[in-house]
C-alpha cells in the first residue's frame, strides 16, 4: 500500500496541486473540522459508495489516526482504484481545515 505523511500531503497542496482525498471518518469526527477540498465517505459505506469515485483518478484516504483508511484503502484497491493512505491521519495533520 502506498503512503504519505499529512505533511507531504499538505506540501503538496501548498504547491497548488490537487488532490483526490477522501475522509473516511464518522460524521461527528468530521464535524470538528477536514483537510480542504476533501470528500466525506465514512468507513462503513465505503465499498458500496466505491460507484461514486472515478477509477481513472488517483485518491488519497483520510482518518483520524490511519488505520481506517488503511482498512478503505485496501477495499478500494481490491476495486482496482489507485489509492495512497495518509499516514498518521488528521492527528498529524497540521494545514488548514474546513
Amino acid at each position: 500500500m502506498k503512503t504519505l505523511t499529512a505533511k507531504e500531503v499538505e506540501q503538496k497542496l501548498n504547491e497548488g496541486k490537487t488532490l483526490n482525498i477522501v475522509d473516511v471518518r464518522e460524521d461527528e469526527e468530521v464535524a470538528e473540522g477536514m483537510i480542504p477540498g476533501a470528500t466525506h465517505i465514512p468507513l462503513g459505506s465505503i465499498a458500496d459508495r466505491a460507484g461514486e469515485l472515478d477509477k481513472e483518478k488517483p485518491y488519497i484516504m483520510v482518518c483520524r489516526s490511519g488505520g481506517r483508511s488503511g482498512r478503505a484503502s485496501q477495499i478500494l484497491e481490491d476495486k482496482g482504484f489507485d489509492i495512497t493512505n495518509m499516514e498518521g491521519g488528521m492527528m498529524s495533520w497540521e494545514g488548514p481545515t474546513e
